[in-house]
């Protein structure tokens, strides 16, 4: 019988990165391929160009994963299976995947998102891009079957991928939320989950990033709630209403539309990123936001616009780009005045429908945009927003659920993976033993 092993590739150090492999006898399954942002971001601000680094030079800055440590499995990759769009899970597609000779397997809108990143960046992989639908199953080898289970999380289909083997199952759970009143598509498939974990789950990787937090996380129809009540309950009239978020979050953007749609306002969409997600999400049916949105992309397209919204701004929402205060977004030149069409005037409202990453630099840069725009007059309403991840009574439920013989933490350093651990010795598992804590380029078999 054949041993299986994983390897915390990425991930399991820092919030972001994320890679982990799984290999059953001479088969290998990589789960996401992410980007650590902030050193990209700290590398720019330090004069650097991002379109010159190359893969090498962005392992070299920590940006994605060193893979080195699975060399001797290279050849082994039946699969990269990426579990959603985030940058932080996909980003590093581009540059290292290559190097494996397999498919790249993910939801349709995760490969959309996809195929507009190496499309935008001019890059062309020789791996197939191939779909699998959520609650859908492929045989990749004659000992692997994939398995996607319907998954809630802060974009669209997000999933929990099953990697099912002679052994038993592999499952890969990073990031999740038990939200059980998604805005956009279907509650988790908590039925698939029991079914699994009563035939038998050999290992648990899980999303560990809220584990300390005594809660379960809130739904996605909470943070709607709130985003209805700062954009109808307050006193906007006259003033332009700006509000930032998360591209990728489509359920909370077609919460922005749905209100702004309510105050009766030209609902524009300033920012590459957004049309990126919005016309990916828009290609696969799962929202039609382009009849009653103005998407502009690019910042010259977006001058002329904020031109426009200039001279009639009472009747203007705004929704852009740039909540974590990153250097060259749309909302930092708006809030330094690098358009010369626009400026922020008094008693306007700026949205922060969404939190900022607990990362320095992401700190640092939010704390500054938010002083200069306060300084302008404006009325800033945050956090606006309830999380995409689990907290700890929703990883007490999964592993209710799956039972499963070994837990492996991830997506965080120590203070975000000891916390899970913690959990897991509570219900009965033993540390070293049964719940491993890993770090980055660690292999571990499991027996």
């Amino acid at each position: 019988m054949a041993k299986i092993e994983i390897c915390a590739v990425g991930g399991y150090g820092k919030v972001g990165k994320n890679m982990t492999a799984v290999k059953y006898g001479d088969d290998v399954v990589i789960c996401d391929m992410g980007l650590y942002l902030p050193k990209i971001i700290t590398f720019e601000e330090e004069g650097g160009c991002r379109e010159k680094l190359t893969r090498d030079d962005l392992i070299n800055i920590d940006a994605i994963p060193d893979d080195s440590v699975i060399e001797q499995w290279d050849k082994d990759v039946k699969a990269i299976v990426i579990t959603h769009c985030h940058l932080d899970h996909l980003g590093a597609v581009p540059f290292m995947a290559s190097d494996f000779k397999c498919p790249i397997i993910g939801t349709p809108f995760t490969i959309e998102v996809m195929k507009s990143i190496l499309r935008d960046d001019e890059i062309r992989l020789p791996n197939q891009l191939k779909t699998l639908n959520p609650n859908s199953s492929m045989k990749i080898s004659e000992n692997i079957t994939i398995e996607f289970i319907n998954m809630t999380h802060s974009t669209p289909q997000t999933v929990m991928t099953v990697i099912h083997t002679p052994e038993g199952a592999v499952v890969y759970a990073n990031d999740f939320k038990f939200d059980n009143h998604p805005v956009i598509g279907k509650k988790p498939n908590y039925d698939r989950l029991k079914e699994i974990g009563k035939k038998g789950v050999f290992a648990l990787v899980a999303d560990a990033l809220y584990s300390s937090s005594n809660m379960k996380t809130p739904s996605e129809k909470v943070a709607r709630e709130m985003l209805k009540d700062v954009m109808l309950g307050t006193e906007n009239e006259g003033n332009l209403v700006v509000v930032t978020t998360f591209a990728s979050h489509i359920a909370r953007l077609k919460s922005i539309v749905d209100f702004g749609k309510k105050m009766r306002r030209k609902i524009v969409f300033l920012g590459r990123s957004l049309d990126k997600y919005v016309r990916a999400a828009e290609a696969i049916k799962l929202v039609d936001f382009t009849r009653g949105v103005d998407l502009v992309g690019g910042s010259a397209n977006a001058d002329r616009k904020l031109r426009e919204v200039m001279k009639n701004r009472g009747k203007y929402l705004v929704v852009c780009t740039g909540n974590q205060g990153e250097p060259k977004s749309t909302l930092m030149k708006m809030a330094l005045g690098e358009f010369r069409s626009f400026s922020f005037e008094k008693n306007d409202h700026m949205i922060f429908a969404c939190r900022v990453i607990p990362a320095p630099i992401n700190m640092a840069n939010r704390a500054l945009i938010e002083d200069k725009i306060e300084k302008q007059g404006v009325r800033i309403f945050k956090d606006i927003h309830t999380s995409g991840h689990a907290s700890r009574e929703d990883h007490r439920d999964l592993l209710n659920m799956l039972k499963p013989r070994h837990v492996i933490p991830a997506h965080g350093d120590m203070t975000k993976l000891s916390p899970m651990a913690d959990l897991a010795c509570e219900m009965g598992y033993t540390l070293g033993k049964t719940v491993h804590l890993l770090r980055n380029g660690q292999i571990i078999e499991l027996s």
